[in-house]
């Protein structure tokens, strides 16, 4: 299996639709705060739909781990926030 290629992207920098297909140009903040771009994401608008379903379900998955996990754990001293533990959506 071909490995995928991978995209990091904290913003999407400009959204088009131009003959039926979604154009979102993903961006990431510079060391200055700018933003440059990553690379294209191109999504036909009859999936539009689904694939923001697809993320508005992550997000509400992942801010219900959250709150698990706040839930669970004991007030901590003031610290460096820790990374959640990764976990598989939809799986």
């Amino acid at each position: 299996m071909a490995e995928l290629p991978t995209l990091f992207a904290d913003g999407v920098l400009e959204a088009t639709v131009r003959h039926g297909v979604a154009r979102l140009k993903l961006a990431i903040q510079d060391g200055n705060g700018k933003p440059s771009t990553t690379g294209l994401l191109v999504v036909p608008l009859a999936q539009l739909p689904a694939f923001a379903g697809s993320i508005s379900r992550l997000l509400r998955e992942v801010e219900a781990k959250a709150r698990d996990v706040q839930a669970a754990e004991p007030p901590a001293p003031a610290a460096e926030p820790e990374a959640p533990a990764a976990f598989r959506f939809g799986g």
